[in-house]
């Protein structure tokens, strides 16, 4: 292995000022997740999920943005797993976008409220049969035998509803969405004097406030 505190590089892609931005933040997401498609950076919807149990205990994993509206951020999972557990228990997250290429970070914090039944209903029936069935299939982050049971459980799964053209959606799964009260748009810059704009509102009702931070 490298000497890990020799890895490092300059970022000069680009700047980020207070005039280029969006008075709203989630139109300024949007505006960057347009750019970050134009420079095919490979799943560019993937981000970082921190939540936290009961007792303060962090944990965190990569999971896929799904939807984003004026309500929020939207990711889908099975409510009985780690990240499912936490947010019972305490309801609110963290997200952490990390676009490489283009230099961009964007972190989200906020409240986390379930989706509506019927939208996460609709969510789980656009995605492919083999992705349904493994919903069923998979008791999300318990601890199992081994790869053939989980394999035995898809099995089993697939022949319940062989001869069902829809799959009904497991009570265990559905969506969840970050209602975001923080927002920070993060660009790499020379010296480590990197551009942090962050928006920050005391919930989701109120206006938004945009101010610099030092990097």
């Amino acid at each position: 292995m490298s000497d890990l505190a020799d890895l490092r590089r300059e970022y000069t892609r680009a700047e980020l000022s207070r005039d280029h931005v969006a008075d709203d933040p989630i139109e300024q997401f949007r505006d960057w997740f347009d750019e970050v498609q134009d420079a095919e950076v490979e799943e560019p919807n993937a981000m970082t999920l921190a939540t936290a149990a009961a007792d303060g205990t962090p944990s965190a994993r990569i999971v896929l943005l799904k939807g984003l509206d004026e309500r929020g951020f939207r990711f889908y999972t099975n409510y009985e797993s780690r990240k499912g557990t936490d947010l019972s228990q305490n309801p609110r997250a963290a997200l952490t976008f990390l676009w490489k290429p283009l230099e961009r970070q964007v972190r989200i914090e906020g409240r986390v409220d379930r989706m509506p039944e019927a939208e996460s209903t609709e969510y789980f029936h656009s995605r492919p049969r083999g992705a349904q069935l493994g919903a069923w299939a998979s008791p999300q982050s318990y601890v199992i035998e081994s790869r053939k049971a989980l394999e035995q459980n898809l099995e089993d799964v697939t022949a319940e509803y062989e001869d069902r053209d829809e799959i009904p959606r497991p009570a265990h799964w559905g969506g969840y969405v970050v209602r975001p009260t923080e927002i920070e748009f993060w660009q790499g810059r020379p010296n480590r004097l990197h551009d942090r704009l962050r928006y920050r509102r005391a919930s989701a009702e109120d206006d938004w406030t945009l101010e610099r931070l030092a990097p």
